[in-house]
């Protein structure tokens, strides 16, 4: 069995993979199982939304965090729905015995949608940085992670996610392109805040955060992740 390890930043078409994946009876799901730990540790300039109750029911020790992740490994396939920036060392060994594959999506539109709900991120809250350096790390370790594009990925979502799973050495099922309306039970308890979009979805499709213009405030922030951005997609993508 193995670990899917999803690194990616907000707003970026990540709930919607971990639903696709949460379709398959031979995969175990879970949701930003590091973010308790991310919100005890980071120096943290925004007050995330649900932050108390995270704190208060998730692990907040990375090592347990990884214990549980591989002990679920040993009986089931396990994905991993993570942010990057939830890593908060340069160097997480941890990830190297994991499949990691790495979302990465426009920060012009990542940005526009996220600061619908934290309205002054920082180039530490969208993560893109972040899975930057992941990338680094994991090829100079000699783990070059699997790389893809949301937008690419919406294109056709069958034809991507056949390529996906051959890259990942699973088979392919067509449960993945559609789910139910709602919720399901591994969503994490910040859910209502950031999963609307999904929930009201039966699959994989364009969503209007899409087109939304950028607020003017925002635009340094796009210039200063751009270039994160263009190393991804240069490097990783399918």
């Amino acid at each position: 069995m193995k670990v899917i390890n999803l690194i990616s930043g907000p707003r970026n078409l990540s709930t919607a993979l971990m639903y696709s994946f949460a379709q398959r009876e031979d995969v175990t799901v879970l949701d930003e199982p590091f973010y308790g730990y991310y919100l005890q540790n980071a120096s943290l300039k925004n007050k995330h939304p649900s932050q108390k109750e995270i704190l208060q029911t998730m692990e907040l020790k990375e090592e347990k965090v990884v214990e549980a992740i591989n002990s679920l490994s040993e009986k089931q396939n396990v994905f991993v729905k993570g942010m990057a920036h939830h890593y908060l060392t340069d160097s997480p060994s941890f990830i190297l015995n994991w499949e990691n594959v790495i979302l990465i999506r426009h920060p012009k539109k990542l940005i526009a949608s996220f600061s619908k709900v934290i309205h002054t991120p920082t180039l530490n809250d969208i993560g893109l940085k972040k899975a930057s350096e992941l990338f680094l790390f994991l090829k100079k370790n000699g783990k070059t992670p699997i790389g893809i594009d949301s937008d690419e990925l919406l294109k056709n979502p069958e034809s991507y996610l056949i390529k996906l799973c051959n890259l990942l050495d699973i088979p392919f099922s067509k449960k993945m392109l559609r789910w139910k309306k709602g919720g399901i039970p591994e969503d994490g308890i910040w859910a209502t805040h950031w999963y609307g979009n999904v929930h009201n979805s039966e699959g994989f499709a364009l969503q209007n955060s899409s087109s939304q213009p950028l607020p003017e405030h925002l635009k340094p922030l796009l210039e200063e992740a751009l270039p994160y951005y263009e190393t991804l997609k240069n490097n990783i993508l399918i």
